[in-house]
């Protein structure tokens, strides 16, 4: 039976869990996840996950935070005036935001605090800084 290797197209379902077991992501139901192996386009852990399964295996693998989204960067991490929010914009934790500062420089990201007139901007992924839990099930290689 073919094991795949970098370079293959691999189809996958997966269900992702954090430490608590809170599912995160999951494609069951819904279409397979189509991605060619090494070409970078899932984080490095999944591609190394299903390097050497075969077509019907299921997999559970662990990630930590360098093999999935990264540690957090607390240069990513800015605090912003609300007046400098796009016109319209009601601060709320969790509403993703992108908006030029009156230094120039470009905020995109998640707002995580509200302190008065001062919003804290979380520009890493939302995942970052945690280990992963997924169930890889490999659907069809190519």
């Amino acid at each position: 039976m073919a094991q795949v290797k970098k370079g293959n197209r691999v189809k996958v379902f997966y269900t992702g869990k954090l430490n608590d077991g809170t599912i995160f992501e999951t494609n069951i139901g819904k279409p397979p996840l189509e991605f060619s192996v090494g070409k970078g386009k899932v984080i490095k852990g999944f591609e190394t996950a299903v390097l050497g399964m075969t077509i019907g295996q299921v997999k559970t693998v662990k990630f930590k935070p360098a093999e999935a989204y990264g540690q957090k960067d607390p240069g990513l991490v800015w605090t912003v005036a609300v007046s400098e929010l796009p016109a319209g914009t009601q601060p709320a934790p969790g509403r993703e935001v992108a908006c030029t500062r009156s230094d120039g420089s470009r905020v995109e990201g998640r707002i995580t605090a509200i302190d008065g007139d001062q919003v804290v901007v979380d520009g890493n992924h939302p995942l970052a800084g945690r280990s992963l839990t997924f169930e890889i099930k490999l659907a069809g290689l190519s």
